[in-house]
């Protein structure tokens, strides 16, 4: 007889997780829409924890690889040299947010920002070659000036702005010279 315990049996939760999981890796640019498919699909009819483990265990992000800004009022800037991350959390209210692209470090393609601003300003420091996605924002009485909109097909960055503004703005800067 093996001393081994039985894999656990996964929940709906789990399940429901794993396919959030699958979902962010895809937008972060991790998954193609073909491979999301068949691991969401696998997922569903995932009957265990191990199973549902081996759909996320190559797309693990690092904690490093996140940038989180949680602040209430004030500034926060990040300015100079700087190394991009894959994804940032904004969490902001009442603050200015100022996103200095020129003197970046920039390792990959596609930067995600998930944002929720509530009375705030999101700064973005571009150059020619950053495109800015802002399609997936909900806005309520929120203002988006972008400049990245003549930049050709295959761009330096692509910034996907994702998430909600609430009386905010996202504004898109040229450096200064």
């Amino acid at each position: 007889m093996s001393d081994a315990l039985p894999d656990p049996r996964a929940s709906h939760g789990d399940r429901d997780r794993v396919v959030d999981a699958l979902r962010i890796a895809a937008g972060d640019g991790r998954l193609d829409a073909e491979e999301l498919d068949v691991r969401v699909g696998r997922a569903l009819a995932a009957r265990t924890l191990g199973e549902l483990a081996e759909l996320t265990a190559d797309l693990v992000v690092a904690a490093d690889d996140v940038l989180v800004v949680q602040q209430g009022g004030g500034k926060y800037a990040k300015e100079g040299r700087w190394r991009v991350p894959a994804r940032i959390e904004l969490r902001t209210q009442l603050c200015r947010v100022t996103l200095d692209f020129t003197q970046a470090e920039i390792t990959a393609s596609v930067l995600r920002i998930d944002a929720e601003m509530v009375h705030g300003k999101l700064v973005i420091v571009g150059s020619p070659g950053i495109v800015i996605d802002t399609d997936g924002l909900n806005r309520t009485y929120s203002k988006v000036k972008l400049h990245s909109k003549d930049v050709a097909a295959d761009p330096l960055l692509r910034i996907e702005l994702v998430g909600t503004l609430v009386h905010a703005k996202v504004i898109e800067q040229r450096p200064r010279r």
